[in-house]
């Protein structure tokens, strides 16, 4: 049976590096805050909807294509394996609208929950997720890019129990018009990909 791994080439590791910048950033270094973002890094424990300040009004962006969940891992040389269970939306253009990101530590019990949001965002109203009909957590943002602001935190484990059972998982974003935009992502694939064996696993050896 062939070996699913990849195969590291130079090629390879050149795409490796990127990915693994990409991947930890967040995950393993600690959020940089950006000097735009004020919010302070708070629990995904659920949260009384409506606190600080109350949006305008409230629109469902219906034009967010969701590709399927996916997971990749990057296991570096001498060090545990990092996975990275995903879903991205897309708007007809192709272009990037959010991104979902679960991500582990080989060994590790606590999951970080990741989130990628278009600039343009109230930085101060935390994104509000919510599953199914249940309470909603709020995940403050923690840094900025400069297409994409990122939203994240340790994941509440009850919250990613509600993820592997629930149907539909809702985010809700507030504007800088102090509008909220709402957009639904399906789980029914989630808890198969996040439970289940890697698309892809990348290895990096580490030059002495």
């Amino acid at each position: 049976m062939p070996d699913s791994r990849c195969t590291e080439t130079r090629s390879e590791r050149n795409y490796a590096k990127p990915f693994f910048a990409i991947l930890l950033l967040a995950a393993v270094t600690g959020v940089a805050p950006n000097q735009r973002v004020a919010a302070q890094q708070h629990s995904t424990a659920p949260k009384p909807a409506g606190t600080d300040i109350a949006p305008r009004g409230q629109r469902e962006v219906k034009d967010i294509a969701y590709e399927d969940w996916r997971k990749l891992c990057f296991k570096p040389g001498g060090s545990n394996m990092l996975c990275r269970t995903s879903i991205t939306g897309r708007f007809a253009t192709g272009q990037m609208a959010v991104r979902l990101d679960i991500i582990q530590r080989e060994g590790d019990g606590t999951a970080r929950l990741q989130l990628f949001a278009p600039v343009g965002m109230y930085l101060q109203k935390p994104v509000k997720l919510t599953i199914d009909q249940g309470n909603p957590y709020g995940v403050p943002y923690t840094w900025c890019l400069t297409n994409a602001c990122i939203a994240g935190n340790v994941a509440d484990p009850k919250m990613v129990q509600e993820m592997e059972s629930g149907q539909t998982l809702q985010l809700e974003f507030v504007d800088s018009s102090l509008l909220s935009l709402t957009t639904s992502l399906p789980l029914a694939q989630f808890a198969s990909v996040y439970r289940g064996a890697p698309a892809q696993t990348l290895e990096q050896d580490i030059d002495e």
